[in-house]
């Protein structure tokens, strides 16, 4: 622990002492305001190295802004001051001076930059509006994707169930029609999760596929649930028996009667007469 105390010295100041742990007595220093007197008197420094401050203009697409600028600085040191002064972030921004690009390395003054000259800005700009825009619409986007993401998991556990019902059915087991009906009633949910769904983009066109993912399932359980209740109506299921018969000579297995046979049996009449 440390303890301080105030005394006087010999200009009537007073100085701060304060005790260190091993028991030592030292003049306490304000670490803080200095740092802040040793930056302070930096920037000053620097501020004054750089001369006076000068106005330029600057041309970006149809609009002209003024930016105000150290006379001495870099073409680097304007394309920041655009950036903090006027709110524009640049995809690679290129400053032109009397038709040639500068690089951010060269001095302005050297290049014959004055008060009121105009340069020349190229590059797609973004306001910080416009960024905070994007980064709202990537953070919304985001949370639809994630929303999606979550009902396709639950699609995935569903669409097992489906297929074990499908099995079942297939092996001709006898399903209880409310197993059909809770995993219509599942799905259901889901798709009523993905209406909720505010996406654009690429969020949007996976609801669109999860939605109709979800559609598949469902009409496959009315299937399935028409084939349980009624297996015979399934023509793919429906055995077709096929009777083959055999033709004897005699007829006999035939659906036509056998025909008539010529008979071997001669009938004689021997009539006597009687007086």
């Amino acid at each position: 622990m440390m303890n301080s105390m105030n005394v006087s010295n010999n200009s009537n100041e007073p100085i701060e002492w304060e005790t260190r742990p091993g028991g030592m007595l030292v003049q306490r220093r304000d670490d803080d305001g200095d740092h802040h007197q040793a930056a302070a008197a930096a920037a000053a420094a620097a501020s004054s190295s750089l001369g006076p401050n000068i106005k330029i203009n600057v041309v970006h697409g149809p609009s002209e802004y003024e930016v105000h600028v150290p006379a001495l600085c870099t073409f680097g040191d304007v394309k920041k001051a655009i950036v903090e002064q006027l709110g524009l972030e640049l995809q690679q921004p290129k400053v032109l001076f009397r038709g040639k690009e500068k690089e951010d390395s060269e001095h302005i003054h050297t290049s014959g930059v004055r008060e009121n000259l105009k340069l020349l800005l190229l590059g797609e700009s973004m306001s910080k509006e416009e960024k905070r825009e994007e980064v709202q619409d990537s953070e919304e986007m985001r949370k639809a994707l994630q929303e999606v993401a979550g009902v396709r998991a639950e699609v995935d556990k569903l669409s097992e169930r489906v297929d074990v019902l499908e099995v079942a059915v297939n092996c001709g087991t006898k399903i209880a029609v409310e197993e059909f009906d809770v995993s219509a009633e599942l799905l259901m949910r889901q798709l009523l999760k993905l209406d909720g769904i505010e996406a654009e983009g690429e969020a949007k066109n996976q609801r669109k596929a999860e939605v109709r993912r979800v559609q598949k399932f469902h009409e496959a359980l009315d299937k399935l649930k028409a084939r349980n209740s009624n297996p015979f109506t399934d023509s793919s299921n429906t055995v077709t028996v096929t009777t083959q018969w055999e033709t004897f000579d005699s007829g006999v297995g035939s659906l036509n009667p056998p025909p008539s046979m010529p008979s071997s049996t001669n009938i004689k009449q021997d009539w006597e007469r009687f007086d």
